[in-house]
């Protein structure tokens, strides 16, 4: 669901319209963020995981978080104040996504650290906070929130992004691992 929805919240960004567009791709948002939980949790406890939910699910997240901060970043008014937090977090997640592809070939995993979990948290709630503030002009500071939750989880970022990257050398570079130069 949150992967069928995802381009109609970007579309309802980019139309740039407070009055509709920011308070539907809001709902909308929400209700993917809120599911995605419920589902995530619903799992751990009954003990139910699919393949092809443990595939999609990491997708449909990081789907959802790229195309609202790039739907964001074509409207927004803030420039490098939003930019740079958000290059930082879509960074890391490709960069985390074709770790964690590379530690699988190998037979290794890479957990979901507690601290990551609060990164998504931040992020999420940041990106709500983000599309809210046009659509409910009522809601003081709405927008420096989101922006304020938003470093934080670019800083969060780049914590739990170095940490697997450094767990991942490690792995890689330890012993009995001869270290070969390659180009990228």
């Amino acid at each position: 669901m949150r992967i069928a929805i995802t381009p109609l919240i970007a579309v309802l960004i980019w139309i740039d319209e407070p009055a509709y567009g920011y308070q539907l791709a809001l709902g909308l948002y929400t209700i993917a963020s809120v599911t995605d939980y419920v589902d995530g949790y619903m799992a751990r406890r009954l003990k139910v995981v699919s393949p092809l939910g443990e595939m999609l699910d990491p997708i449909a997240d990081k789907l959802l978080v790229a195309a609202v901060l790039l739907a964001l970043a074509s409207v927004t008014t803030s420039g490098w104040v939003f930019l740079v937090p958000a290059l930082i977090i879509l960074i890391r997640e490709f960069m985390i996504s074709g770790l964690r592809e590379f530690l699988a070939k190998q037979n290794v995993s890479a957990p979901v650290t507690r601290l990551a979990k609060w990164k998504t948290t931040a992020q999420i709630l940041s990106l709500g906070f983000l599309m809210g503030a046009p659509g409910f002009p009522g809601f003081p500071f709405a927008h420096e929130i989101g922006i304020t939750l938003l470093w934080l989880a670019a800083i969060l970022t780049v914590q739990t992004g170095s940490g697997y990257l450094i767990n991942a050398v490690k792995h890689v570079t330890g012993p009995g691992q001869t270290a070969k130069r390659t180009r990228p």
